[in-house]
């Protein structure tokens, strides 16, 4: 099978099924006829874009990141708005708290930026780390970030 068609077929069942592992995703498409190792699965999520998120339910799940028609900027700060709890910077790090299961729907929206302050991120389920290239660069970022984030009222 053509990696196209096995990404098709990926597409469809995270968009049908509340899929939140890639053990859970390999059975169905195991039970599609489609077998891939866990290494071609993660190759895939990662190239899909796709990020766990919350469902309606509260419950974690497989989506395709995918920004919508707005600025790709615009939602990052309207994302920043409504999931960071806090950030803080140490020396070139940012370290950003989300609400759970917000960590890596936010890494995904910085990394497809492509910001020239961020080297480089690395997530969590409520926890992003941003390296920066040096600490001037860093404490630009946590003054940008920390600008859109909800105070508390």
């Amino acid at each position: 099978m053509k990696k196209s068609e096995r990404q098709a077929v990926i597409e469809q069942l995270i968009s049908e099924y509340p899929i939140a592992t890639q053990e859970e995703l390999m059975a169905k498409l195991k039970a599609e006829g489609i077998a891939a190792t866990q290494a071609t699965i993660s190759r895939d999520i990662r190239e899909m874009q796709i990020v766990k998120t919350p469902d309606e339910h509260g419950q974690t799940r497989y989506a395709i990141f995918k920004a919508a028609n707005k600025n790709e900027q615009d939602r990052l700060f309207e994302t920043l708005h409504d999931v960071v709890t806090s950030i803080d910077r140490v020396e070139f790090m940012n370290i950003i708290h989300t609400l759970p299961s917000n960590g890596n729907l936010l890494a995904a929206i910085i990394d497809d930026l492509k910001l020239p302050e961020v080297s480089g991120t690395l997530a969590g389920h409520d926890t992003i780390f941003i390296v920066s290239p040096n600490t001037t660069v860093a404490k630009q970022l946590h003054e940008s970030f920390a600008s859109h984030i909800a105070s508390e009222d």
